[in-house]
């Protein structure tokens, strides 16, 4: 299945629309146009809804908030579901400012997103729960671990179901959940932590695969993630520093084939 998603996203070559933070934007459209999708980037409200109208998929991350993109992010987000556009949510840093974290559950009443992706202390505090927010990153305190992975899996079966879409949270074990089935995927290592965009850039590849397998969002999804970790783990030379290391992330991707993510995906199925 991770092949045949993964093949059908360089098949089709999906056009994404993409509504991100200035931190990333550079990395996110490479990600994007190096696992064999096409990224657009649009913010101003004059123009997102004509731009997501002849794209493929939204995706919306919420990392450099400002008055101007939040009424974008709306905007676009509207049209895309009026046209049945595959539509993500980034909820970068909720939990970490009211402005945040109010947006984001907005965003979610007001918009159907087919997946939210978060790290685990993103998704705990959209969900509220009580979460131990550092910034952006995630932090140690939730960390998803042996001992309680039985419990973050409910939590995420939960979450999905409650807004109808597919959750991802990343981190050491990287969960990805619809109301019924989990995927635990232990792809991935540490060190992909220390560079600034890694979670950006997977919100694009998600985008890109959901919006090129429409019919099966959660397997999409998890597909998109194995990548990026298996992209790690292949980039990683302990001698390299972080920037070094970001490119060669990047690099892995386009190099893969989708055997290679069949082969090299680690996960089971909850």
């Amino acid at each position: 299945m991770f092949q045949k998603c993964f093949q059908t996203v360089r098949d089709t070559v999906p056009l994404i629309h993409n509504i991100t933070n200035y931190v990333t934007v550079n990395d996110v459209a490479n990600a994007i146009l190096a696992c064999g999708a096409s990224p657009i980037m649009a913010d101003d409200k004059c123009e997102v809804e004509e731009i997501t109208s002849i794209c493929n998929g939204l995706n919306i991350n919420i990392g450099t908030l400002n008055q101007n993109t939040i009424e974008s992010m709306f905007l676009a987000g509207k049209k895309a579901n009026e046209l049945n556009h595959k539509v993500l949510l980034d909820p970068v840093g909720v939990g970490a400012s009211s402005l945040r974290t109010n947006t984001a559950l907005q965003l979610i009443n007001e918009i159907h997103f087919d997946v939210i992706r978060g790290n685990i202390s993103e998704i705990k505090a959209l969900s509220g729960a009580k979460a131990n927010t550092k910034g952006v990153d995630a932090s140690s305190l939730d960390e998803v671990t042996q001992a309680n992975l039985d419990d973050a899996v409910a939590f995420m079966k939960e979450l999905a179901s409650k807004n109808n879409c597919v959750v991802a949270a990343t981190g050491k074990y990287d969960l990805v959940a619809d109301s019924s089935t989990c995927y635990v995927i232990k792809n991935g290592i540490a060190k992909m932590e220390k560079i600034t965009g890694t979670g950006c850039q997977l919100s694009g590849i998600i985008t890109s695969f959901i919006s090129a397998n429409p019919d099966c969002v959660l397997q999409a999804t998890a597909a998109a993630i194995c990548l990026m970790g298996l992209a790690g783990e292949i980039a990683f030379d302990k001698n390299d520093g972080n920037a070094t290391y970001r490119n060669k992330i990047i690099d892995a991707i386009y190099n893969m084939s989708p055997s290679d993510l069949a082969k090299g995906a680690k996960y089971e199925i909850r």
